[in-house]
C-alpha cells in the first residue's frame, strides 16, 4: 500500500504591535518617532511573558518605535525587516484625522472607502494587503521576507531576502495596520474588511499555517503589564484610528 506524504505542519507567527507613540495620543498619522515614555515601560513589563519566545526568530519593521519596543521586549537578535515597517501615509505622515478632514475631505473619504486611493502619495490600502502577503508568502514557505536593513538591539542582523527561516516560530514587531493587513489576507477577507478590524498597540496576534492556509489563533490580545493599573491601561491603549 502506497504512503501518502504527510504535509508541512507549516510555521507559527506571533505578532506584536509596538505601544503607542505620541501620534496614538493624538489621533494622528504616526511619523517615524519614538515610543512613550509609558509605551517602553509598558513593554519592558511585558518582556517576562515572552521569556519562552527568546529561541524564536525576532524580526521588526525599521521605524524607531519598533526597535525601541523590540530592545524593551528583551530580544537581542532581531532581524529588521522593510516588510514590517508601517504603511506609508506620503505627506499625511504627522498630521490629525481631524487635521486631513478638515483641509482634504474628499481625500480622506476616497482612501477610506477605496482600497486603491493613495491620495497622500504613499500607500493605499491595497499596496498595504499586497505587501502583507508578500511577508506571510515569505515566511510562511520558509523563507524570511526583506529585504532586511540593518540592527536592533544592537546585534546585527542576516540578510532577509532567500535566508531559511531557521526556528519554526517567528514573532514579528510591526505597527497595527500591518497586522490589520496581515488579518485580511489570512482570513481571504475583502479588502474593506481592513477598516473593521482593530488592533490596539502593546497586543499580540498568533498565526498558523502556510501561504493560502493560514489560521488565526489568537487576534490583538494585550499583553500582560506585570501589576499596571486599570488607569494606566486605558491611557496606553489610546485612540486606535489606523
Amino acid at each position: 500500500m502506497q504512503r501518502v506524504a504527510e504535509s508541512s505542519p507549516g510555521v507559527r507567527i506571533t505578532v506584536l504591535t509596538t505601544p503607542p507613540s505620541p501620534a496614538t495620543k493624538l489621533a494622528a498619522f504616526p511619523p517615524d518617532e519614538q515610543l512613550l515614555p509609558e509605551g517602553v515601560a509598558a513593554a519592558t513589563a511585558a518582556a517576562a511573558g515572552l521569556a519562552g519566545y527568546r529561541s524564536a526568530q525576532w524580526r521588526c519593521g525599521p521605524a524607531l518605535r519598533c526597535r525601541q519596543a523590540v530592545a524593551a521586549l528583551g530580544a537581542t537578535e532581531v532581524t529588521v525587516d522593510d516588510g514590517l515597517d508601517e504603511c506609508d501615509y506620503g505627506s499625511w505622515r504627522g498630521r490629525t484625522l481631524d487635521d486631513v478632514a478638515a483641509a482634504d475631505p474628499a481625500g480622506l473619504e476616497a482612501w477610506l472607502t477605496d482600497p486603491d486611493a493613495a491620495p497622500h502619495g504613499g500607500e493605499s490600502v491595497r499596496d498595504l494587503l499586497h505587501r502583507a502577503t508578500a511577508w506571510l508568502a515569505g515566511v510562511g514557505s520558509g523563507v524570511a521576507s526583506g529585504p532586511a536593513s540593518g540592527v536592533a538591539s544592537g546585534v546585527a542582523s542576516g540578510p532577509a531576502s532567500g535566508v531559511a527561516s531557521g526556528p519554526a516560530r517567528t514573532v514579528a514587531v510591526t505597527h497595527p495596520s500591518v497586522v490589520k493587513a496581515m488579518l485580511v489576507v489570512a482570513l481571504g477577507a475583502p479588502p474593506a474588511a481592513f477598516w473593521r478590524l482593530d488592533v490596539a498597540p502593546l497586543t499580540r496576534t498568533d498565526l498558523s499555517g502556510r501561504p493560502g492556509a493560514w489560521t488565526v489563533r489568537r487576534t490583538a490580545e494585550r499583553l500582560p503589564r506585570g501589576h499596571d493599573a486599570p488607569s494606566s491601561r486605558l491611557h496606553l491603549e489610546g485612540p486606535e484610528v489606523f
